[in-house]
């Protein structure tokens, strides 16, 4: 009997510990349904945002992004939902979007620019039902011809993890779509030189994007100085200083399959005195060090070009040299 007892209560002992345990190991799951002052399961995605896609090779997504607009899709390329931040935290490199997200597949798409006060770019607006691939962003009309606000796009196809509390980390690439052009006349013999002289423009199609950031067709534009001006060189050895025109512009993405053209012409009487395929001459800047990498990266990671012109005393263009952000690049082929 007393061994019988014995038996007896240790099993009993075993049942009332269960049945202690069995509580407790639901309080420590993620079911908020049976216990209601528990927090629910923490899952979804913590995303950093890196725009390194330029020629420094670093990070400078915490210096120059203002703004950011992130777009969700599920796995089956539908609409989730949105998130948009502008405040200082994006400024901060340890910085990420936190997302609560069921475990899944995910497509992403951010614009950095778009949800600026002084925003050059506009994207589409999704609701449900909406996919991916219906995405873009297009140019405001009326920002053609200002300093355009820089513009930012990037994707990822991400998986979120159905581990609980769990957030899955994923990085973000963006790169840049806008570009600043600083065109400079100098004329050979000293004389100055009046930037009202003279009228710019660049000729393009790039206004409007699709869902993947590739440049489709929009019918073309002019887009014309932001500003203009004259620049003094300092007096030289023999006491003579030249005066150079310039003029600054800002462009949308250049892309290699697109045939942009400066032109600069007289303003009395409209003649042209430069006229060039303008991504043929950036692309005489890329140096022997970057070979290997293609002309539309190369165009994509630098965004500032400098631009020099020399003149003749009939105010046309010496056709045999120009000076691209420092570089003296000889033309032999004027053709070009």
């Amino acid at each position: 009997m007393k061994i019988t007892d014995t038996i007896r209560r240790i099993w009993n002992g075993v049942a009332v510990s269960a049945a202690i345990a069995a509580p407790a190991a639901m309080v420590t799951s993620c079911d908020s349904a049976i216990y209601d002052d528990l927090e629910p399961c923490r899952v979804g995605a913590e995303l950093r945002f890196v725009f390194d896609y330029n020629m420094e090779f670093a990070n400078a997504f915490p210096s120059q992004v203002d703004c950011l607009t992130l777009y969700i899709y599920d796995g089956n390329g539908n609409y989730v939902a949105t998130r948009t931040e502008t405040s200082e935290v994006l400024a901060d490199e340890n910085w990420r979007m936190v997302i609560d997200l069921p475990a899944g597949d995910y497509h992403l798409i951010a614009y950095g620019g778009t949800a600026c006060e002084e925003a050059a770019y506009t994207t589409a607006t999704p609701q449900a039902g909406h996919h991916y691939t219906a995405m873009g962003h297009e140019m405001k009309a009326e920002r053609v011809g200002t300093h355009l606000h820089d513009l930012y796009y990037g994707s990822l196809d991400m998986t979120v993890s159905d581990k609980d509390n769990e957030y899955t980390l994923a990085t973000l690439p963006m790169m840049r779509d806008t570009n600043t052009l600083r065109i400079l006349l100098q004329q050979l013999n000293g004389d100055p030189l009046d930037d009202n002289d003279f009228v710019w423009e660049i000729t393009d199609d790039n206004t409007r994007h699709a869902h993947d950031n590739s440049v489709v067709p929009a019918g073309g534009v002019t887009y014309a100085p932001w500003t203009t001006g004259t620049v003094a060189t300092g007096i030289d050895e023999a006491g003579n200083e030249a005066v150079l025109a310039y003029s600054e512009m800002s462009t949308g993405r250049f892309v290699t399959g697109n045939s942009p053209r400066l032109k600069v012409k007289k303003a009395d009487d409209g003649s042209e005195i430069i006229n060039i395929p303008l991504v043929n001459y950036l692309l005489l800047y890329k140096s022997e060090k970057f070979n290997k990498m293609s002309d539309q990266e190369y165009l994509d990671r630098e965004h500032h070009w400098n631009m020099i012109f020399f003149l003749d005393a009939n105010k046309h263009w010496v056709n045999t040299q120009v000076v691209i952000n420092d570089w003296v690049v000889r033309i032999n082929n004027a053709d070009l």
